[in-house]
């Protein structure tokens, strides 16, 4: 996401959000300033304050911008898999492929911290609500396509325990084995219930 990105002022916000986001995942939320993100993201100091007045702005769209990319992506190859007719086991291989081919490179360390920031500044907190909310909608409609009961109300258990399992592999460098066979038992027994 470097450089000026193209296309007129959406370019150039994209370019700055891009820069926001490796900077905190690099060196954290306290790195980020507006002279190391206009550096970073190759626009003029005035570009920053001009698309963001505030640092909240910043690190709010940064937050909703990975997580509308993310969810997207995930949305894609969720129908692209549905439309085939998925079940468990194929439900769990694709998180585990998804997991395993996310690389922690310092765009995806970014939203973890800003998640952790959104407990010290309830600014923020508006921002990762809207984002753990898609992330929910998008567990609760892959749920329901396996024909999981109440998969509205597993949807947040599913995104946690996924969520969980990253950090864990951030932390500890660990595979997405134990997230890949998590899954699969609760699918299973989810949809065992259901019969």
């Amino acid at each position: 996401m470097g450089g000026t990105g193209g296309g007129g002022a959406a370019g150039t916000r994209r370019s700055i959000v891009g820069a926001v986001l490796r900077i905190i995942g690099r060196d954290g939320v306290a790195a980020v300033t507006n002279r190391r993100i206009a550096k970073e993201a190759g626009v003029s100091l005035g570009s920053v304050t001009y698309h963001f007045a505030t640092q909240h702005d910043l690190l709010r769209e940064a937050l909703l911008e990975f997580v509308g990319e993310e969810t997207r992506r995930f949305t894609e190859l969720a129908e692209a898999r549905h439309a085939d007719g998925i079940g468990p086991a194929e439900a769990a291989a694709l998180v585990g492929q998804v997991a395993g081919s996310t690389a922690f490179d310092s765009e995806h360390i970014a939203p973890f911290e800003l998640y952790v920031q959104a407990g010290r500044d309830e600014r923020l907190r508006a921002a990762a609500d809207q984002c753990f909310a898609a992330y929910d909608r998008l567990a609760a409609r892959t749920l329901t396509a396996l024909g999981v009961p109440e998969a509205d109300r597993l949807g947040g258990l599913v995104v946690a325990l996924v969520l969980g399992q990253q950090l864990r592999r951030l932390a500890t460098g660990a595979s997405t084995e134990d997230l890949v066979d998590t899954l699969l038992y609760l699918a299973q027994g989810a949809t065992a219930e259901g019969d």
